[in-house]
């Protein structure tokens, strides 16, 4: 338990609000520990919002946040949260105003615990609090985060990353999850549970940001390996040997590979597997079929093969992406009652 403080004594969390800060994120934290309570219903945490200078600052939500603290709530704060931001500096060219890189650093090296959601993790970069770290951020800002701060072990494939007195999470609603097990570090899983039920959201997530990264299929170009990758595709089902993917290139095997590499990134059995997991991905989230025919269809053979490289590129197991992502059956109530055994739709 990182809070040694007397239980009477709410942990007290500062909120660093900057310019171009997100809502949602901005409001995760009071929320959340706002619900965190002991057996006697006394709040565990007190929440308090801080602007630099305490000056007004714009919300991507329209509205401007009216802060009653400036930095100076950072000197006696026991954990320091950064929502994320959506311009400004930090973004832009991976810098942060002296007087709010001083403030974090001071906080940290007196041990208070610092936090970010989403893109915050680009303002305690800035601050130089993540150099040689492992931290996350939104999987739709890897690229920039991974230019402007190359010495951050950047990994966006995770909901949220503790390094001990450093912790970072994923975009968003991944802000909730970061929160919880906070909460659920300090004061034990009943706690945290109690205050995922307040907040109507689930104790913990299966998997990591990997599955709600976007992967657009490529277009087919009329040169090099594209059209035989294109080929390949149609036949995700069937065994796909090297050999047989640069004959239909009309290439032999040690340039085409090279040939496929450059132009991926990838080798093409690495390529394979992708294209069969993604393949699985669309057959989990559109349609009924069992996990076994997934299996088969996705080129996988095996239930057995099917969860291991699903899990091992996406985080979760193929029936939790499903229960995650497929749409309620049409004849199924939308409001998502569970079937007369308890549990949902037994068929995802």
């Amino acid at each position: 338990m990182r809070n040694n403080r007397a239980m009477s004594v709410p942990h007290r969390i500062a909120v660093l609000a900057l310019d171009g800060v997100v809502a949602l994120d901005l409001g995760t934290p009071a929320q959340v520990f706002g619900t965190a309570r002991d057996e006697h219903q006394t709040p565990l945490y007190a929440v308090t919002t801080c602007t630099p200078g305490g000056r007004p600052v714009r919300s991507t939500a329209g509205f401007q946040v009216l802060p009653e603290h400036g930095l100076e709530l950072l000197e006696t704060a026991d954990t320091v949260i950064v929502p994320g931001i959506h311009s400004g500096p930090p973004l832009h060219d991976g810098t942060v105003a002296a007087e709010v890189a001083d403030a974090l650093r001071a906080a940290h090296a007196r041990g208070a615990r610092i936090m970010s959601i989403c893109t915050g993790a680009f303002v305690l970069a800035a601050a130089g609090l993540l150099d040689r770290r492992p931290a996350t951020t939104h999987w739709a800002y890897a690229s920039r985060f991974r230019s402007l701060h190359p010495s951050v072990r950047l990994d966006p494939d995770v909901l949220f990353v503790d390094d001990g007195t450093v912790l970072t999470s994923a975009g968003v609603a991944a802000g909730v999850d970061l929160c919880l097990h906070v909460v659920r570090t300090d004061h034990g899983s009943a706690v945290a549970n109690r205050a995922a039920r307040r907040c109507v959201v689930p104790p913990w997530r299966e998997g990591g940001q990997a599955q709600y990264i976007e992967r657009p299929v490529p277009k087919v170009a009329a040169s090099g390996t594209a059209a035989t990758r294109e080929w390949a595709r149609q036949r995700l089902h069937e065994p796909v040997a090297l050999r047989e993917m640069a004959a239909h290139a009309r290439m032999s095997v040690r340039t085409f590979t090279r040939h496929f590499r450059s132009e991926t990134g990838l080798s093409p059995a690495q390529w394979l597997l992708q294209q069969r997991t993604e393949h699985a991905r669309v057959l989990l989230e559109s349609t009924d079929l069992s996990v076994d025919r997934i299996a088969r269809d996705a080129g996988f053979g095996t239930t057995a093969a099917l969860r291991q490289h699903f899990h091992a590129r996406l985080g979760v197991a193929p029936t939790a992406y499903r229960r995650t992502f497929r749409a309620p059956h049409p004849l199924m109530p939308a409001t998502g009652v569970e079937s007369a055994n308890g549990s949902p739709d037994s068929s995802h």
